[in-house]
């Protein structure tokens, strides 16, 4: 049993590296990637603690990419839900150029969590930084946090209703992210020792009668995998989605986006269909 992406509190989980590394090892799992949002922060302590417990632990990353990457996906045809996520996954020596996107990233993130504090003001709720990072509890903060924080002050009773209602697309605390160029992202990750996966690609709002040739598209460009397997996709959409990215030569990753108590509905070592992440996944990939 396996697990090839997830996450803890050095962006948006509620389990710390080492915490995390101690949950895959009580379900006797044998390797565990470190995916968290812009950041490599806590890979050190995740495999500090792998070594010590006998586990494999995969250094990786989670990237938000611009939409404009030269396959389509910036078209107005349902571009207003997409998301574009990148895993890097086996980061064995960060490159300069990778820590200075991750960098860049960090500056980013600021910028919008400042808009959208402004925004929170301008509606009326006396919010200050610091009132968002004790919510955090550390980490990277993002849209989750600031989610959290309008459930404790009263605003909204769930996550799921604080972005339907003021952090969604088109909602009152919305501000749009600025991804990464997805040229740049590859080559950062590939010159890193690491292979470029697709995460979630559902997301990506295509049809599955575009999907082939967008995929297609992006591995000219460098995309190494999908991650076809995901808890947010139906049993039978993760094997059409396999299938396709096989006939395309690219590789196939597993993962069940673990954020801890944060996504209760995700289970660690488990992905789409509920199902086990065998450790086959790990084995069809490079030595890492």
């Amino acid at each position: 049993m396996i697990d090839l992406h997830t996450h803890s509190t050095a962006s948006d989980g509620s389990l710390t590296p080492a915490e995390l590394v101690h949950a895959a090892l009580s379900l006797g799992m044998e390797a565990l990637a470190l995916t968290d949002h812009d950041t490599i922060d806590g890979v050190p302590e995740a495999a500090n603690e792998a070594e010590k417990r006998g586990i494999k632990l995969i250094p990786g990353v989670e990237l938000d990419i611009d939409l404009d990457c030269g396959a389509g996906l910036n078209s107005a045809r349902g571009n207003g839900t997409r998301e574009f996520h990148l895993l890097g996954l086996g980061l064995k020596s960060p490159s300069s150029a990778f820590v200075e996107i991750l960098a860049e990233t960090k500056r980013e993130r600021m910028r919008r969590n400042m808009s959208i504090i402004e925004r929170m003001r301008e509606a009326g709720i006396d919010v200050h930084y610091e009132d968002i990072i004790q919510a955090a509890g550390g980490g990277c903060i993002g849209r989750p946090h600031f989610a959290r924080y309008l459930i404790e002050t009263g605003k909204t009773r769930s996550i799921q209703s604080a972005f339907k209602r003021f952090l969604g697309k088109g909602k009152p605390f919305y501000i749009q992210k600025t991804g990464v160029d997805f040229a740049r992202a590859i080559a950062a990750i590939h010159e890193s020792g690491g292979v470029a996966v697709i995460a979630h690609p559902a997301t990506l709002y295509v049809s599955w009668g575009r999907l082939p040739d967008v995929l297609a598209a992006l591995k000219e460009r460098g995309l190494d995998g999908i991650e076809a397997w995901h808890p947010a996709s139906v049993e039978h959409a993760c094997l059409r989605m396999e299938a396709i990215g096989k006939k395309l030569g690219l590789l196939i990753t597993a993962g069940s986006d673990f954020h801890g108590d944060k996504r209760p509905d995700r289970r660690l070592g488990y992905t789409g269909g509920r199902r086990r992440i065998d450790i086959s996944f790990l084995d069809a990939l490079p030595p890492f």
